[in-house]
């Protein structure tokens, strides 16, 4: 989506006027639109069932149902369109939705709920879909705006890789990368948004409408073929795209030449094709060029042998970058903001409480050693190595929570679990830690839903087990061992 100010351009998708009310949101300004949508500010209004009055939220900023008082409301329109159209951007519409209820990260922009325009009298909004998002303070394309290479930019590339990675490793392609669907917020780091052309990964293979932008979008799918479920997508897709973006936000212009979008399409197939160089900025560091250069290799077989996952690539986006490593699951006297007990005064806590895990877990089965390299999308092979996963049924069955580090609020923390308020989980595996960098493996302690008060129990590395009865787990942290 290109963000604009309030009134430049041509119209916006969905117009929305200033007051309106969808459900207990009332818009504010304007804030961007794109072909697919419209986005505005609103102000929470108060509701019979609101537990806190208007303006007194607790200190993490939302209410008891998980609200906050204010939001960006992005209207996606079903209204005054064709039926092929509809079809359309309902598809648009139910991707978008459907990562963003799945899928909880850090780097990616948070969805709070979902509405539906009831409002026969304006047909151009009766039926719209509404996304309800964490509120921005702006996006990367309106800072490049200002500021072609901004000093923050290095920081920046690092967590939108950051934000790639976490994509990637949920099985997912964004597949419409660029700086307009780069978020910033109010503390200045950067979110992953607009998730309409996202695709969850089938095996290698993702289907997406052929809608991405050119200047973003790698050679081989310029010219692919399109069948009935849309464009076959692989996750180099996004490789390419962060390529791209990497260039324009430190040498502030794209990497391949051409006056024109078509001019520069017609680039990047001649480049594809060997007849065109690829020359970039002599600006450019020389990490930062050889990293931008492996991910505009010309193909995918040689991006994928040039940078291999976007996990290797993170780690050197962020060398480069010089920013700190992002989170991953470390001893927890490094993932720790706070002291803490020791691992053993820890677990003779647990012990005390009469749980501990032979009294709380029945061991159904572990192993040691690398998981398979193509995990499979069943059971506890769900798990990716260095995770954390809770199941909502035994034996790694029904759905699924993982976390790469720690977490002290599965409903309100920066890893989210949608189903954690409701259910309990039947099931855990804790898949160690990917010692590629000379880690340590480190075990998994969990606590009880009342926030850290009451530790449940503890499983080891390698380990799965089933939940003995329902237990109310709703966070966990590192231990360096049981």
């Amino acid at each position: 989506m290109s963000a604009r100010p309030a009134g430049a351009g041509r119209p916006y998708a969905v117009s929305v006027p200033k007051g309106y009310r969808v459900g207990r949101w009332e818009v504010r300004e304007a804030l961007a639109s794109g072909a697919f949508g419209s986005v505005y500010a609103a102000r929470r209004t108060p509701c019979a069932d609101d537990k806190l009055p208007k303006g007194k939220l607790p200190e993490d900023g939302l209410s008891d149902d998980g609200l906050p008082d204010t939001a960006a409301l992005k209207f996606l329109p079903t209204g005054t369109h064709t039926p092929r159209q509809l079809r359309h951007l309902r598809e648009l519409a139910e991707r978008e939705v459907d990562l963003l209820r799945r899928l909880r990260s850090p780097r990616l922009i948070r969805m709070y709920e979902t509405l539906t325009v009831d409002d026969p009298g304006i047909p151009e909004l009766d039926g719209a879909t509404v996304l309800v998002l964490e509120q921005a303070e702006g996006s990367l394309d309106t800072l490049l705006t200002r500021s072609p290479t901004p000093d923050t930019g290095p920081a920046l590339l690092a967590q939108i890789c950051e934000g790639l990675r976490q994509l990637h490793r949920a099985g997912w392609v964004h597949g419409d990368l660029k700086p307009a669907n780069v978020l910033l917020m109010r503390d200045g780091t950067a979110r992953l948004a607009d998730f309409n052309l996202a695709a969850e990964l089938e095996g290698t293979h993702a289907y997406t409408p052929a809608f991405s932008t050119p200047d973003y979008t790698p050679p081989e799918l310029l010219w692919s073929e399109i069948g009935e479920r849309g464009q076959q997508i692989r996750p180099t897709a996004d490789t390419w795209a962060f390529g791209v973006l990497a260039h324009v936000v430190l040498a502030g212009s794209l990497p391949l030449p051409g006056a024109t979008t078509s001019a520069r399409r017609d680039a990047a197939v001649r480049y594809a094709r060997g007849t065109l160089e690829l020359r970039l900025s002599p600006e450019l560091p020389e990490a930062w060029r050889q990293i931008i250069t492996d991910c505009l290799a010309p193909t995918h077989a040689e991006r994928t042998a040039r940078t291999t996952d976007t996990a290797t690539l993170l780690r050197r986006v962020e060398r480069a970058a010089g920013t700190p490593p992002s989170a991953r699951p470390r001893p927890a006297h490094v993932l720790r903001r706070r002291p803490w007990a020791t691992a053993a005064t820890a677990v003779a806590a647990v012990a005390a409480l009469g749980f501990g895990v032979s009294g709380t877990l029945t061991d159904s089965d572990s192993h040691s050693g690398p998981r398979a390299s193509k995990p499979q999308a069943t059971g506890y092979d769900r798990c990716a190595r260095g995770d954390v996963c809770f199941f909502t049924q035994r034996d790694g069955q029904g759905e699924m929570c993982a976390w790469e580090g720690d977490d002290t609020d599965w409903v309100r923390g920066p890893h989210t679990c949608d189903w954690a308020t409701t259910r309990h989980p039947r099931s855990v595996f804790n898949n160690g830690y990917d010692t590629d960098e000379g880690e340590e493996l480190v075990a998994v302690l969990y606590y009880a839903e009342n926030r850290l008060r009451e530790q449940l129990g503890c499983l080891g590395v390698r380990k799965k087990a089933n939940f003995a009865k329902p237990v109310a787990v709703r966070s966990h942290t590192w231990v360096e061992h049981c």
